[in-house]
């Protein structure tokens, strides 16, 4: 008896290794799969400005580091004693106006950067809902708890977000014509919108995707299919009942493996968990024989590997 309806998934075409550099963008999700990439050390760069929901948001920023644009305090404002930007998620966010920028300008270099060197390229996206500034006429990243009468809402037709898109790969490939760009469109649902609403707005998101999929401008990994149909459940959800759970982040970040990293990298994600479960351990008592042969071990294994690849860092 099947009690589960599963996603056949292919091996991806194009496959990274260790030797790649990835760059991951977008929402939350992006951010949990960065964070698993990370985990086992691969040379993953995530959300360089935070976490970025909408595709007119990720398309400004990925504008901005092909002109190699320098942000001035024309970019930050101030609100409550703390210093933002529209252009950023809060984790850029400072105490000075000369901090926010420096937060901005580092953040464009090191997306710059990744992109120039980037083997692959993922994007999440998170919504089709946007917010325009009215003042400064332009669709933000990040509200930042400014007043909503500063703003209009607006959902995104889909021609729009494609377009949209396609812009963010014809300039990913300005700078790297080899990047390798595949979307996901992220399952957690944005309620505060509405039910109905959100429903929308990733209905709107998963046909422009796969228009440009259609084209081959890229590819498209289906997570949003992968916890709606593989896991529906609520006990794959986290208490929110809106973000996916641990578990369900775990085995989606595994089937992402799957199609995307070479057998070889496979068996040495292998080892850098057995490293990392290692470096976790609390033992019972530090000074005992068996333990100290653990942590001869424990090195050991940890330098078999960073000799073969010396960007880890444990």
């Amino acid at each position: 008896m099947k009690l589960q309806t599963q996603i056949a998934l292919e091996p991806a075409a194009r496959q990274f290794g260790y030797d790649h550099k990835l760059l991951l963008l977008g929402s939350c999700f992006a951010q949990n799969i960065g964070d698993k990439l990370a985990y086992y050390k691969f040379q993953a760069v995530t959300n360089p400005f935070g976490i970025i929901f909408n595709p007119v948001a990720l398309e400004r920023l990925v504008a901005d580091a092909v002109a190699n644009k320098t942000y001035t305090e024309a970019d930050v404002f101030e609100l409550d004693g703390i210093w933002k930007s529209f252009y950023a998620h809060s984790d850029k966010n400072a105490l000075t106006r000369l901090g926010a920028v420096i937060y901005l300008q580092e953040a464009q270099q090191l997306l710059r950067q990744q992109l120039i060197d980037a083997s692959h390229l993922f994007i999440t996206l998170g919504t089709a809902w946007v917010y325009k500034h009215l003042e400064r006429d332009e669709v933000v990243a990040n509200c930042h708890k400014v007043p909503q009468q500063a703003f209009t809402k607006k959902l995104l037709s889909v021609t729009e977000i494609q377009e949209s898109l396609s812009r963010i790969c014809e300039l990913a490939k300005t700078l790297n014509p080899k990047i390798e760009i595949a979307f996901t469109v992220s399952p957690v649902r944005h309620i505060k919108d509405g039910i109905v609403e959100n429903t929308r707005s990733k209905s709107h998101l998963l046909t422009a995707v796969h228009q440009l999929v259609d084209s081959r401008e890229a590819s498209y990994f289906p997570a949003y299919e992968i916890v709606m149909d593989e896991l529906r459940d609520y006990r794959f959800y986290a208490s929110d009942m809106v973000h996916p759970s641990e578990q369900a982040v775990t085995y989606v970040g595994e089937r992402f493996i799957e199609v995307y990293a070479f057998a070889k990298a496979q068996q040495i994600m292998k080892k850098v968990a057995q490293v990392q479960q290692g470096l976790a351990h609390k033992p019972f008592n530090e000074d005992s024989a068996a333990h100290q042969k653990f942590i001869t071990d424990l090195t050991k294994k940890q330098q078999a590997l960073t000799e073969v690849y010396p960007f880890m860092r444990f």
